[in-house]
């Protein structure tokens, strides 16, 4: 339940938005160029890595939102559990990825612990420098929406737990870019 008296039981992400707009606008622009402006890294990819730091930081709503959207691309959820429970070494991954996401991990747990060795194994597994940026900029977006969620008490949406075929290729093929806009919390 949401911890701000002015948010019903069953409001979300939109209701928080809407009652605390201050900021809002900027955020989801920012959120939008993360997470569908072209990069190296695949929208799947995004959403992954989304998924697992939002689970590194046990946000309930933006793991399950996360773990859909990458479901819909094509990501198996036991994979981004394993993940979030065992790390990436020990994860059935392709072994490009362990490198980045053990980045990220570092960044989302420690992150005055990531060091110059850890950024050039991801050099190494053939990731480029705006590859590496693109990573930290959306584990860093989700360590504040995290926070922004979890302050707020806001639950998971129920379709998070287990979306349906339909819902996931609602995902996959509906436009999430300015969805700040289509729900009428930005012009």
């Amino acid at each position: 339940m949401p911890r701000y008296p002015s948010l019903g039981k069953d409001d979300y992400l939109e209701a928080l938005f809407r009652r605390f707009p201050r900021g809002v606008k900027p955020l989801l622009e920012l959120h939008d160029a993360l997470m569908r402006e072209p990069s190296e890294l695949d929208i799947a990819t995004r959403e992954l890595i989304s998924a697992y730091v939002s689970g590194l930081n046990a946000c309930r709503f933006c793991y399950g939102a996360h773990k859909a959207m990458a479901q819909a691309f094509g990501v198996d959820p036991e994979l981004i559990e394993a993940l979030v429970t065992s790390g990436p070494a020990d994860a059935i991954i392709d072994r490009k990825l362990v490198p980045l996401l053990e980045y990220v991990r570092q960044v989302t747990v420690d992150p005055g612990k990531s060091t110059d060795a850890m950024a050039e194994a991801v050099y190494a597994a053939g990731w480029s420098e705006d590859a590496l940026y693109d990573a930290v900029a959306v584990a860093a977006l989700y360590a504040y929406m995290n926070r922004i969620l979890e302050g707020a008490g806001i639950d998971p949406k129920p379709v998070f737990s287990a979306p349906s075929e339909d819902e996931l290729k609602a995902r996959r093929e509906g436009d999430y870019s300015g969805w700040g806009r289509k729900a009428g919390l930005i012009d």
